[in-house]
This record gives structure tokens, sequence and C-alpha cells, in this order.
């Protein structure tokens, strides 16, 4: 795995560029030891034969010494004494230069020293042998032992001058022999280093061919997001801009100038030209902005006005961060925001709040109204009905009599309607104070409070045991009451109402009613099931609605909001509630609270 990532990185090209230059400055120096061993080598030879030369020159002036003493000594014409005269010059030139070729060698410096003396000897019986021919009466014999000696000396001068041959032929040969030892291995090293080089260049080669197959299909890839990018601007209604913190150089987007109203790139961009867009009274806030982006590595979103070239007023919103670009350059980038209508729209809605707060305060004061004003003459009405009915009922006439039970019937509707729309007002405005509450305690106190309506129903409320929830207890209870006292009301005739209530305790993927945002959310279902009369389920929708009904006034008494009130008691406990029934064999209503 680490293979393939280094294959695939800059570093493998890297890696290739040094090995290969390594293995080039290892064969140019292959090469140049293989030159200066050839080098050495010419000149070993160059050597060789100067100093075989130089011997052969060296043992012919000795030869013509002795050559012209023998014609002087068969003549005595001193004309054959010139090369002899020369010689000693000679000799001695030559013998010096071929002790300066041999210097490095041992061997040759001492062969030299021996040459050195046979040649002083060969020299000095010359100089006696001419010493004693000059003389009148010489002896024969002392001349004859004279040149006899003188023979052996020179053929020792033979024998040293062939044997320092022989010894510099054998040193040319060791180093021939040296020579060829070093060169027979180069080429194969300098061939296989070739080969090497070249299966590396060529890997680097289909590495830089991949590459830029790769870069230039990034590079489309990039021209067709950049061109997306600019219909994306276009479409969105934004511009772009980028601020170098390097350079201190900024940069628009097309699309920047086309908000302000301007052509592309009609002018050049800094932040001054940009200030001269912007709203009087919004310029020192964008401008105290502006000043954040050198110190701060995120321009926070702010909204400002400018005012286009054609005078028109937009508000703009701009927001940036600071980034750091491959060169290591760090630019902060931002975009700039046409959000005109959604200004528009906000405004829009704050001016509706600011209604909906004012229709809010005259619905406070109505339910003020509806909790006193209204009540009070409601009283009053069936006060003067109790005393009508108490004192008059008999005087008056059967039709006047159906007149006062109407009206108390009506007012007792009223009062009805009033206190029900009094609970949903205080379902909708009281203080959520949330607590820790037992359900079961809540559940006894709604049946103690229908104890009347369930002894008049002869009624049987079971259930097991409920939780302890995090909750607006008096909601629950009224929970509780709304839906008990529904299912009470529409019981069956000759029936005894029974109402079985159960909690589980389930997971949002268990029901497919709950949503599936988050199939690990807990929830409480608590069912409160009932034998009444049921309803239609094409209906389970509608009955929570506020002031619907399902059945005639004269049937059943009611307003309509108990039910609307559960809706809302449960939506303020972020839970849900749903209503299953079938005609003639009762409803089920179920309920679902978060458990946390």
């Amino acid at each position: 795995m680490n293979y393939l990532q280094l294959h695939k990185s800059p570093l493998f090209l890297k890696i290739i560029f040094i090995i290969s230059v390594a293995v080039i400055f290892f064969i140019g120096g292959i090469t140049f030891k293989h030159i200066t061993v050839l080098k050495k080598s010419s000149n070993y030879v160059s050597n060789s034969h100067e100093v075989n030369t130089e011997l052969e020159r060296l043992i012919s002036f000795i030869k013509d010494a002795e050559t012209g003493q023998r014609g002087y000594i068969l003549t005595r014409d001193k004309k054959f004494l010139e090369p002899y005269l020369k010689s000693k010059n000679l000799v001695k030139k030559s013998f010096n230069e071929v002790s300066k070729l041999t210097k490095n060698s041992r061997t040759q410096q001492a062969n030299l020293k021996k040459l050195l003396f046979f040649i002083n000897k060969r020299q000095n019986y010359l100089s006696k042998t001419l010493y004693l021919t000059e003389q009148k009466n010489y002896d024969e014999k002392q001349l004859v032992s004279n040149l006899l000696i003188g023979k052996r000396a020179m053929d020792s001068i033979r024998l040293k001058i062939e044997d320092m041959m022989i010894a510099q032929k054998n040193l040319l040969n060791n180093r021939q022999k040296e020579y060829e030892s070093t060169m027979n291995y180069t080429p194969l090293l300098i061939y296989l280093t070739l080969i090497v080089t070249l299966i590396l260049i060529t890997i680097a080669f289909i590495k830089m061919n991949r590459d830029l197959i790769i870069l230039k299909s990034t590079i489309n890839t990039l021209s067709v997001a950049i061109e997306a990018s600019k219909l994306a601007e276009i479409v969105g209604g934004f511009g772009s801009w980028q601020y170098n913190l390097e350079t201190h150089e900024y940069t628009f987007s097309d699309n920047e100038y086309r908000l302000l109203g301007c052509e592309p790139q009609s002018f050049t961009a800094s932040v001054e030209e940009f200030y001269k867009f912007v709203h009087p009274d919004d310029l020192q806030h964008v401008i105290d902005n502006a000043n954040i982006i050198p110190t701060d590595s995120i321009l926070p979103p702010f909204t400002y006005r400018i005012i286009r070239k054609d005078g028109e007023v937009r508000y703009f919103r701009a927001l940036g961060r600071v980034v750091t670009v491959a060169s290591g350059e760090k630019t902060h980038i931002g975009t700039t925001s046409d959000v005109t209508e959604e200004m528009y729209a906000q405004n829009f809605i704050e001016e509706r709040n600011r209604e909906l707060e004012s229709n809010n305060k005259e619905l406070t004061a109505f339910n003020y109204i509806a909790s006193h004003d209204l009540q009070e003459p409601l009283r009053k009405i069936e006060t003067f009905l109790s005393r009508l009915v108490s004192k008059d009922y008999d005087n008056l006439s059967k039709s006047g009599q159906q007149y006062v039970s109407s009206i108390q019937s009506s007012a007792k509707r009223m009062r009805v309607l009033i206190e029900d729309l009094l609970q949903f007002s205080r379902t909708n405005k009281a203080e959520k104070v949330f607590e820790e509450a037992n359900l079961n305690s809540l559940l006894d106190n709604a049946k103690q409070e229908l104890a009347q309506f369930i002894e008049e129903k002869n009624g049987i409320i079971e259930s097991n045991t409920l939780p302890t929830l995090h909750v607006i207890p008096f909601q629950i209870q009224q929970l509780f009451i709304n839906l008990i006292s529904n299912s009470l009301k529409y019981s069956k005739q000759d029936v005894a109402p029974v109402i079985k209530i159960n909690s589980t305790l389930i997971s949002a993927q268990e029901d497919n009613f709950l949503p599936n945002n988050n199939n690990n959310a807990k929830y409480y279902k608590i069912t409160i099931e009932d034998n009444g009369i049921g309803f239609e389920q094409e209906y389970a929708k509608k009955i929570f609605i506020l002031f619907n009904r399902l059945h005639n006034k004269n049937e059943y008494a009611g307003t309509g909001i108990g039910l609307a009130i559960c809706k809302k008691i449960v939506e303020n406990h972020k839970g849900f509630i749903v209503a299953n029934a079938e005609l003639n064999k009762g409803a089920t209503f179920t309920i679902y609270i978060p458990a946390e």
C-alpha cells in the first residue's frame, strides 16, 4: 500500500532523478578512472621506449669512444680521437637522462648505480690505454691487459644495459596487465549502469507522461469547474473575491463587478474602488470589518448596503476566511451575496411579527374579557333564569317554558365554550415549565376530577404502570382529562365504557408513524383505548382541528376544542398524537412522548 502511494507521489520522480544523477556521476567517475589509467599506461609505454632509446644511445656513445680509441691506436691519427673526446659529455648527458626517466623505479636506479661503475671503469681504462700508446716505450703486455679489462667492462655495460631493458620491459608488461585487469570489468560495469539508468529514465518518463495526462484532465476539469462556478455565481446572485495577505492585492470575480452594476473587470480590483459603491451610512461598518482581515483567519458574515452604478440601493452580505495556497502564500477568500430580497422578506416578517405581537396582545385582552367580562353577564343571565324558573316558571305558557329551557341550555353551552377557549388559550400561552412528574399521579388526579362523570357512566379505567417523565404537569393532567372524558362521552348506550391505558418504551425505527430522521430516538408510546361508538378512520385527522365536530351538538355535548387542546399539549412536549378507530367498535388514541 505504501509502495503504491510512493509510486503515485511526486517524491517518486525526485528519487528517480537523484538516483539517475548519482548513476551518471558514477559512470563519469568510472570513465575518468579509465581515462586516467589509459593515460598512465600510455605514459608508461612512452617512458619505456624513451628509456630503451636512451640506453641504446648511451651504449652507442660508449662504443663510439671505443671505436675512436681503436682507430687512433692503429693509425695514430688524432682525428679518430674526436668521438672519444666528445663521448664523455654525451655519455654523462645520456646517463643523466636515463636516471631521470627511471627515477620512480628502484630496480632501475640500482641497475644505474652498477652501470655507472662499469662506465667509469671502461672510460678509465680507455684513458690508460691512450696514455700508454702515447709513450715511446710502453709495455705491450700492460696495453693488452688494459684492453682486456676494458673489453670486460664493455661486456658488463652491455649486459647491464640489456638487464635494464629487460627490467623495463617486465615493468611495462606488469603495468599493461594492471591496465587490462582494470579495463576488463569497466565496460561491463558501465553497460550495466547505463541499462539501470535507462530503466529509471523510462520509468520516470512513463510516470511523467501519466502525470501529464492527469494534469491535462485536471486542467480540463478545473476549467469546467471555473465556468460552472461563474455560472453558479450568476444564478446564485453572488460574487467572489480574494485578498493576498503577502502582496496586498485584490481579485474580483466577473459577477462581483456585475453585482455592482459594472462590466466585468471594468476597473482595477481594490478596496478603495469597492468603497466607492458602499452606502455612506454603512461605510464605516464595512471598513471596521475589513480591518479584521489581517488579524483574524475568519471574516464573520455582515450585511451592508451598496449603491450600484445605476443608483439602485442593494443589500450585500460578505463573509470569508484565510487559506494557505500551494505556494505558501496566505490568501483571504470571500463571497459577496446580494441579499436584497432576503432583507425585504426579513423586514416583511418583522412587520408581520409586530402585527402578530399586537394581535396576541389583543387576544390576551380578549381572554381577559372572556374570563371576566363575558362570564359576569352570563352568570347574571343564569341567576335570573334560575329565579325565573323557581318563582314564575309555572305561570309561563308552555312555549315560554320551552324558551326558558332553551335559554338555559344555550347559557350552559356558552359557559362550557368560554371555559374551553380559556383552556386552549392557556395551553398556547402558559409558561412551559418542565419538571420531573410521575404520570401515574397525574392520571389519578384526572380520574378524581372526572369521578362524578365516571360514576354516572359506570366507567372502568384500566392502566399499567406509567413512566416518570420531564413534562409540564398540569398540561399532561389536562391531556388525560380530555381523552378520558372524550371516551366517556362517546360511549355506547347501555354498555359500560371500558378505557385501557398502556405505556411502552420504543425506538423510532419500531413504529412507522414516527419520523425516521433519528432511528435511535426513544419514545414512550401511551395508548388510550375505549369500547365506544368510534368513528370512520377518514376523520382521524379532522377531529384534532379546532371547533371540528363529527356529531350534532344535540346528540353529544361539546365544543370541538377538547381534542385540539390535546394535540397542542402533545406538540408542546415535542411529541405526536394519532387516532385510530372503527365505527361502533371503539377508538384508540396513541401518544408518543420523547423519553429524553
